[in-house]
């Protein structure tokens, strides 16, 4: 399916314009990159890289597509011809999936003419920044849960489609398991489930529906066990299911109160080994309230997909450079710095993250506006030659092709994981404050 309207309209309106005054060849740079943290965040993740790459390549313009657009009035025939073979066939690089970033870090660069590159602003911006808002409040969610599994269940809280993407970017960032078997088919995230309260109601007595459950999924099912009285819930899911009860699970009350309780309770029946999960409304905080009780599983729903308070990352896609040369756009606290640039990230020898470190090309200018200098008592040389640093971008497009040999979605799991390891201490509290490390951007380099 073609992903062309997955636009806006403006970016079409640019389009013809540059068709007919002959600018649309020229060569152009794109920066992805966010200006700043949602407030309260240390830390941003990449994610949605790879379902981006797919969507380019489907962003084609067919016959029905260039007449409803021909009928909204927004091509003429240059453009129309123009459209009709559109294929991008440019260069881009980015941060690998997975991978931290902080303001100013360019995570994504899209080389090409200017034609070519300008239509995908829309579709560039809407996927990273919804699956990377979804990937960090679900690192959060991770990080507080101290090891503990954490499933992704928030599919009937948004959208279909984006509940697809909400799941894949939650299992980025270190959840379990998805309760959406779109998720679990297209990307082979694991899937879990249990019962709704309707299956109880349904057999209008507790046992006789524990029984179904037991019957059809063996012993280790999980069943639910707050639709009446959940001191009786445990006691009629034990004498159903006995010692090897796999888990219970709570969608109701004071969680942690009642976790206690009913881990008492399981453990005087003598279920030690039945685990409890929890689920209602929760996000990081919650979670971390409940570290100190005795939950095995934790069950997040609305606030995983929708960013746990930040539903969008915040990014934007700016033009940076035109046939060489850096052009910077120099709007008051919307500044940026000219050029191409290199991104490297610095570590103490201990594998502690120092700092990022932002290289612009030669001949760019970099704006006061967004230079920093976190260690100026260090030269630019002995930073990017150390060995604790790191270059952050890598190809994943050359001429309009997907690279070859891109990490998997384990892959760049497994990366975000060992990327969380380098974050200094503080970068992990969930309290407001500055990001986890400094940005710095360096003079001009060669």
């Amino acid at each position: 399916m073609s992903t062309a309207l997955y636009t806006d309209r403006y970016e079409l309106t640019m389009l013809a314009a540059a068709l007919a005054d002959g600018s649309a060849q020229r060569r152009c740079v794109f920066e992805v990159f966010a200006r700043r943290l949602p407030e309260g965040r240390r830390y941003g993740v990449v994610a949605g890289t790879g379902r981006l790459l797919e969507a380019i390549a489907e962003f084609s313009f067919n016959e029905q597509i260039l007449t409803f657009l021909q009928a909204e009035g927004l091509l003429d025939d240059r453009c129309a011809q123009y459209l009709s073979s559109y294929r991008f066939n440019g260069d881009i690089d980015g941060y690998p999936e997975g991978e931290l970033y902080f303001p100013q870090s360019p995570i994504l660069t899209i080389t090409g003419t200017f034609a070519e590159a300008v239509i995908l602003e829309t579709l560039v911006l809407s996927v990273l920044s919804h699956d990377s808002a979804v990937a960090a409040a679900a690192a959060r969610m991770v990080s507080a849960a101290q090891g503990r599994a954490v499933v992704e269940m928030g599919s009937r809280r948004t959208h279909e489609v984006a509940a697809v993407a909400a799941a894949r970017a939650a299992y980025l960032a270190g959840f379990a398991s998805t309760s959406n078997l779109a998720a679990g088919a297209r990307y082979g995230v694991p899937t879990v489930g249990t019962a709704s309260h309707a299956f109880t109601l349904l057999h209008g007595d507790e046992q006789a529906a524990f029984g179904a459950q037991v019957s059809a999924h063996g012993h280790g099912a999980t069943l639910l066990v707050d639709t009446y009285d959940i001191t009786t819930g445990i006691n009629n899911a034990v004498a159903v299911a006995g010692a090897r009860l796999g888990a219970v699970r709570i969608d109701s009350g004071d969680l942690g109160p009642i976790a206690r309780q009913v881990r008492s309770q399981l453990d005087a029946l003598g279920n030690t080994d039945t685990r409890i999960v929890v689920s209602g409304d929760l996000d990081e905080f919650a979670i971390a309230a409940l570290g100190a009780h005795p939950v095995d599983v934790y069950g997040a729903g609305t606030a995983v997909v929708t960013g746990s308070g930040a539903p969008t990352a915040g990014l934007v896609y700016k033009l940076v450079s035109v046939d060489g040369a850096p052009v910077v756009k120099r709007s008051e606290s919307k500044a940026t710095v000219g050029g191409r640039k290199r991104a490297y990230r610095s570590h103490k020898p201990t594998g502690t993250a120092l700092e990022e470190l932002i290289v612009p090309e030669v001949g760019s200018m970099v704006s006061s506006a967004t230079a920093t200098s976190s260690n100026p008592a260090r030269s630019e040389e002995a930073v990017l030659t150390d060995a604790g640093t790191r270059e952050l971008a890598q190809p994943l497009m050359r001429a309009g092709k997907t690279v070859e040999g891109l990490p998997s979605l384990a892959e760049s799991r497994e990366h975000f994981r060992m990327a969380m390891v380098t974050l200094p201490w503080d970068g992990l509290k969930l309290s407001r404050g500055e990001p986890a490390i400094p940005t710095r951007v360096l003079p001009p380099r060669p």
